[in-house]
């Protein structure tokens, strides 16, 4: 499904909100890194979200936000246009200093469908977007690389892997794995168990511009802004692996 075209600007806002977002965690995190790192992680995921909320009440007030750390507001369903955000994806790798692999999401949908948006990874200070697209390094040689949970691996992973000859790469946040494929650091984030919107909307918004394969598991487009934003699956990957991949799931 073509996402719709939306002004530049708003390309534009998702990367420098991330950007904002991300600056202010690290801040956060080096000034009080050394607590608790539950007392970090929550602080993490308020700080971020009251940041990105303020923005958008400031500079987007008339769209609608659908947050992690928000409460669900079913009035965004009658809102063409809803950012969707995360403001630490990865709480639990951004709470284990020093760890780089979390990152903030922001993302535009209209009419169900991702429009824009951009993965900050803030501890490597790299902030992708949707404009510019970013440009998918050539294939490498050798077998797939799959990012996967560090601890639970999910079950479609390990049979991609198995079917493909593929080989598995532990990675933390959502964003973090996503953005690997993107950056060309692997070929495949495939992903069950249990996600939602906000943890999949930006990462897709960044991928689908750079040319990759964005979708269910079971080759279904992704739709957002639902009113129950529960979104368990996900696949990205590089297009000329989609075909095999969904066969050998299917």
């Amino acid at each position: 499904m073509t996402p719709p075209p939306v002004p530049s600007a708003d390309h534009a806002l998702a990367a420098q909100l991330a950007t904002e977002a991300g600056e202010l965690l690290v801040a956060l995190r080096e000034r009080v890194g050394g607590a608790q790192p539950w007392a970090l992680g929550d602080a993490g995921d308020a700080a971020a979200h009251r940041l990105l909320v303020e923005r958008f009440a400031e500079l987007r007030p008339d769209d609608a936000v659908l947050s992690e750390e928000g409460v669900l507001d079913p009035a965004r369903l009658l809102s063409p246009r809803v950012w969707i955000v995360d403001p630490l994806d990865g709480t639990r790798e951004f709470s284990e200093v020093p760890r780089v692999d979390w990152a903030v999401h922001v993302a535009l949908v209209v009419d169900g469908l991702v429009a824009a948006g951009a993965v900050a990874l803030p501890a490597q200070g790299i902030t992708l977007a949707s404009l510019p697209a970013p440009v998918l390094p050539p294939a490498v040689e050798g077998p797939p690389r799959i990012e996967a949970s560090r601890s639970r691996p999910a079950a479609e992973a390990e049979l991609i892997a198995e079917v493909l000859g593929a080989k598995l790469l532990p990675l933390g946040s959502a964003g973090a794995k996503a953005m690997a494929v993107v950056q060309g650091d692997a070929d495949i984030y495939a992903h069950s168990g249990g996600q939602y919107e906000w943890d999949s909307a930006a990462p897709v918004a960044v991928a689908q511009a750079a040319g990759l394969w964005c979708s269910r598991l079971d080759g279904s487009p992704l739709v957002y802004n639902r009113p129950d934003p529960y979104l368990p699956d996900l696949l990205i990957c590089r297009p000329e692996l989609a075909e095999p991949i969904l066969t050998a799931l299917h």
